[in-house]
This record gives structure tokens, sequence and C-alpha cells, in this order.
């Protein structure tokens, strides 16, 4: 592992930096737009690793950039196909993703048809510089190298969504040292820690092998496939539909209860555990205490290859054999095969959640500027998003999506999924019904993050 060939995005998310800007790009004159970017300064994790950053560029591409800037993807082996198609691009996935109705990326404000992107640049800076650093930026770029579709802005404290929750608590721990040893008894318990090649191209990921990946002119080593999506929250709805449910008083312990932390990303009490992610679902497999269907249980359920865990020796040859045990003890897949390292940031001020209670919002835009790194699509963000947050049947449940991102749209055969079920805080059984639509995916594209050596080999031409 060499951190001048890593893009620091890859390890560090920058939080000290709150000004953010994501430029949308779409290339013009592949030769100049390829100048141009070879002449960015590009920053690696060698350079952050060293020092405090005042600035930092990342520099990303989807299928149709690299097809742009005259790399034929379709020609060289070993890019995902999920990358291929694009977010947009084939009706099955956006139906899998929950990308329907009003989120359908017809409706998209960007990432589909002329509207999809080439390059994606991020940068970051002070509140007070981002500003001149965008200008700089794009003052380098040559007269028609690139058309700038769209400059998106993140604001607003960072690790804080638009809802009032603190976020951004759960990450993976890279194995940047390639002490994990994936497989074995030990792989039955949760675990933070996951192997390398989950996030980075060209390592050992969590079966035990290096996965496939463009390794033609070095292409793909040390990088990373990014997703992001723009999801736009109906702040005062949410709010607005949590007191009418629980009360004025009991909205935002409800509220709690669907994203499964406390407001200020404590875990839920009588959950145990150290900190704000030492605990695991383990002691609360009916959902009392964190519902089986909120929002952080359904984005990582933290769960090992053993839904119960070690059982010692015989207890783990009897549930190795499928001897004993239900079908709801496998309801959920092992976490470890799933994760998400997530650098999103929110758009948009965030109302005090009293204030949002009251009716008392302004109309601007709100949302999340959604970032995840991955070197699986299909296995990590496509499975998490599909089968964990978008599907009414998680965890055995029926009926009901993720409370926070739900679409709400019926299933085939008109099954609503519009439900939430939960514990009150005397331990009863209830269900909510009836949730609207909070969330909305306003744009998205996939693109390639590439190593620093990928990126000199694209920028050949």
């Amino acid at each position: 592992m060499n951190p001048a060939d890593i893009q620091a995005l890859v390890a560090r998310g920058f939080g000290s930096l709150d000004g953010a800007r994501y430029v949308l790009l779409r290339v013009e004159d592949a030769g100049a737009a390829r100048e141009w970017l070879r002449g960015l300064g590009v920053t690696t994790l060698a350079e952050a690793q060293a020092r405090r950053l005042p600035r930092v560029r990342q520099v990303a591409f989807t299928a149709a950039g690299l097809c742009a800037l005259d790399l034929p993807v379709d020609t060289i082996p070993g890019f995902a196909p999920e990358f291929l198609d694009g977010l947009a691009g084939d009706p099955s996935r956006s139906r899998r993703l929950g990308d329907i109705e009003d989120s359908a990326p017809a409706l998209w404000r960007w990432g589909a048809g002329d509207a999809e992107p080439h390059v994606l640049l991020i940068l970051l800076a002070e509140g007070g510089d981002i500003e001149a650093h965008l200008a700089e930026t794009l003052a380098a770029m040559p007269a028609g190298a690139c058309s700038v579709l769209l400059v998106n802005a993140a604001s607003g404290p960072v690790g804080r969504e638009p809802f009032g929750f603190v976020d951004g608590i759960s990450q993976p721990e890279v194995d940047w040292e390639g002490t994990v040893e994936p497989g074995g008894a030990k792989d039955r318990l949760y675990r933070d820690r996951i192997a390398l090649g989950e996030f980075l191209l060209g390592h050992d990921n969590e079966y035990g092998f290096v996965p496939d990946h463009p390794v033609e002119g070095g292409i793909g080593h040390n990088g990373t496939y990014l997703v992001y999506r723009q999801l736009e929250q109906d702040v005062a709805g949410f709010w607005g539909w949590a007191a009418r449910t629980a009360g004025a008083g009991g909205a935002v312990a409800f509220a709690e209860r669907m994203v499964g932390r406390g407001i200020d990303g404590d875990p839920l009490p009588a959950l145990g555990g150290e900190g704000v992610n030492g605990f695991t679902f383990a002691s609360d497999p009916d959902g009392a205490i964190c519902p089986i269907g909120a929002h952080i249980r359904r984005a990582n359920p933290r769960s090992g290859d053993d839904p119960r865990g070690r059982r010692g020796f015989l207890g783990d040859v009897v549930s190795s054999l499928g001897l004993k045990g239900s079908a709801m003890h496998d309801a959920v897949a092992s976490a470890r095969f799933h994760r998400l390292l997530r650098r999103g940031r929110p758009y948009g001020s965030a109302p005090d959640p009293q204030a949002a209670i009251a009716g008392i919002t302004s109309e601007e835009p709100r949302g999340l500027h959604f970032i995840c790194l991955n070197a699986s699509l299909a296995r990590q963000f496509e499975f998490v998003q599909g089968s964990w947050l978008a599907s009414p049947y998680f965890g055995g449940l029926s009926g009901e999506q993720d409370p926070m991102l739900g679409n709400r749209c019926p299933v085939s055969g008109g099954m609503q999924t519009d439900a939430f079920a939960y514990h009150d805080a005397a331990g009863n059984p209830r269900l909510a019904a009836g949730l609207p639509r909070f969330v909305t995916v306003v744009g998205g594209a996939y693109f390639f993050l590439p190593g620093i050596g990928g990126l000199a080999r694209i920028l050949r031409g």
C-alpha cells in the first residue's frame, strides 16, 4: 500500500475543512481537458498524512467521462458492469434501488441523459476560502475544454444532517496494515476492522482474494468506485409527521426510534457496549430497544457470519450445518461483506428540531450530498441500498422500508410499504402507518476514483 498512489479521500473525510464544492463537468475537448486535469494537483494520502492541508482536490470519472477522454472503457477488462451501466442507465437497477416515481432518474436535476456528468471535482477548503479555491481551479481550465454542468455546494456543520441528527458516526476501520485474515470462527462475531480490498482495488478483500479490476496500464490499482447521490430532505414534513404521530413532547424520542440513535449520536439506552459504536444488536433480536427496521440497523446490522455469534465448538458446528435455529436467525447477511466508507456532507441550513416541530422552518432546499466509496458497487452500495434500505422484507419484516429513506411505493401485488414497527417506552409493540416520503433523490452517478498512477494513465489519452 503506497499512500502516494492513493487519493486522500479514501482515508480522510477532512471534517475540519468546512467548505466543499462538488463540480460536475462534461468534457468538450478531450485533449484540452486532459492537459488541464494533469496540472490540477490532486491531493494524495501521503500529503494528507504529512501535514494539515488547507485545500484539497480530488477527481473522479463516470464511464461516459472516461470515453469522452478517449479511454474506451468497454474494451478494457475489469471495470465493474454496474459502473459501465451507470447509476441511471438501467431501469431494473433503478427499481431495485428505489429510484422510482418522484425519485426516478427522468426527474433528476443531474445524472441522467444530457445531464450525466463526465468528471467530478471535489474541492475542500475552509469556508472563507472555498470560493477562491473554486474560482482558481476553474480559471485554470482552457476555454472549451469542459463545460460546467453544475456546482453543488455543501453547507452547515459537517457531521449533522438536516433532520438534526449527528451523522457519519459509524465508519468501518480500514485494515491498512493488512492484518485481517478473513475466515474461521472469529468471523462469526461482528467486527469493525475490514479488509483493505473492500475499499481499494488491487488488494485482498473480505473473501481473502484480490477481485477483478482493470489492470491494463495500472488503471485500477489503488482506485475505488465512488457513489454520489443528492438526497433532498423534507425537514418540515419529517418533524411535522413525528409530532402528529407521537405528540410534540414525544416527537424527538419517536424520531430517535426511527433513526435508531439518539439525536446527538448516542446509542439507544440498554443496548450496552462502550462509546457511540461499541454495541451490537445481538441482545435485542426482536427490536424491543432498537427497532429492526430503524435506519442505522438497516444500514449496518452489526451482524457477524453467525447471527448469534460464537456458540462454542459444538454449537458452531451445529449452526454451520443448519441443524438448529429458524429462518429468522438468518434473515440478515453478515455485515463485513457490505460496508461502505461514507464521505457525504449536508446542504442547506439545519433548523432546530424543536422549531421544526413547532412548524417554524424556512422553505430553502435541504439535503445530503451522499458520497460513499467501495470496491464492489454490486455487493456493497447496491446491496445495502436495495436489500437493506429499500427492501420491505429486511430482517423478516414486511410492509416497511427504511423509515428515513424509503420511497413508500407499493411493491408488486400492491403491498404497502409505509409502516414502521417499534416498541414504545413501556415495551409495548406499536405500528405506525402512513409514513410519508421524507427523502427524494434529485441526482446521482457512479464514478471511478483512480489511484494516482491510474489517473496518469487515464490522462495520457
